[in-house]
């Protein structure tokens, strides 16, 4: 069982670069902060990485540790478990950031489905001026404004038959200029 002062001094003599201080704080204290990390992270193989790179911040911060009667495993768990927190919300952030993005999405149609969609609404508006006035209107009002046969037939003071043959002809005649 390894003391908390050899601890103490595995920290301070790694500070000074000694690889065999490393080996030795590593082999006493690897598995206290992998507990630390795989209860922050919850995955077994993401907290062996961070566990690795908490030694390597370890490693390079040990002269930031100043001993001065606290435990220095206090420190190191610090360490690690910030890092373990720092990756557990890298892993959320891009979802976020996705999740925002769709929200900010426009669904509204871009540019080229705006001038496909003018340019079909002109040949319409060209092909509909080519219908006698009254035809045109009725077509209009039965698949635009959802008027029914009858509505139409009453508004025309015509047979419902005849409405019927005008709308069937008409959107023969839309349908031939269309497909020119």
């Amino acid at each position: 069982m390894t003391t908390t002062d050899q601890i103490e001094g595995y920290i301070l003599d790694m500070a000074r670069g000694d690889q065999g201080a490393f080996e030795k704080l590593y082999a006493a204290t690897s598995a206290k902060l992998f507990g630390v990390s795989l209860r922050v992270l919850g995955n077994r193989a993401e907290a062996e990485d961070a566990v690795q790179e908490a030694y390597i911040k370890i490693w390079r911060n040990a002269d930031r540790f100043t001993a001065n009667g606290f435990s220095p495993m206090t420190w190191l768990i610090t360490v690690t478990r910030n890092h373990a927190i720092d990756r557990l919300r890298a892993r959320k952030a891009p979802t976020q950031d996705i999740d925002e993005a769709y929200d900010l999405a426009d669904a509204a149609p871009g540019p080229e489905a705006q001038a496909i969609t003018a340019a079909d609404r002109a040949r319409i508006v060209d092909c509909m001026s080519g219908l006698e006035e009254q035809k045109a209107d009725a077509v209009r009002r039965a698949y635009l404004e959802g008027d029914t046969y009858q509505d139409l037939a009453e508004a025309y003071g015509i047979p419902l038959n005849t409405i019927r043959t005008w709308l069937r002809r008409s959107l023969l005649k839309l349908r031939e200029c269309l497909s020119q």
